[in-house]
């Protein structure tokens, strides 16, 4: 992991912990707003986008808090991770993203998660 720079994100979501996280851990939630197409067998998740097919392990998940992936063809370390936080004074609900990039291609990458939570809150009929 020595090339890849680890980098976060937060993003305030207007909808449950409960229905977000339905959206970060199943095939079909993550197929509205992430990937063209989505399928698991298991722990192995196969995402499809323009028909490339990139498939990741789910490493970790706690139910309405947090999931986390590791791409197949990386063996560097590298992951991502999609946490949800609420605020124990507001009650806002956040989508925490961390990602891993190659240093030259964060700010790309940033960017690609931010259209990819735009299109998670249009579905969500977030603002």
């Amino acid at each position: 992991m020595d090339d890849k720079v680890k980098f976060e994100l937060e993003f305030v979501i207007q909808s449950s912990p409960q229905l977000l996280y339905q959206y970060l851990s199943t095939p079909s939630g993550l197929s509205e707003w992430f990937a063209d197409n989505v399928n698991s067998r298991g722990e192995l998740f196969s995402f499809i986008w323009d028909g490339s097919e990139e498939v990741a392990k789910l490493i970790k998940r706690k139910t309405d808090e947090f999931v986390k992936f590791a791409w197949e063809e990386n063996d560097d370390g590298s992951y991502f991770e999609m946490k949800i936080i609420v605020d124990e004074i507001t009650s806002d609900v956040s989508l925490f993203i961390t990602d891993f990039a190659e240093e030259d291609e964060v700010e790309e990458a940033k960017m690609l998660w931010e259209n990819q939570v735009a299109s998670l809150k249009q579905v969500l009929g977030s603002k």
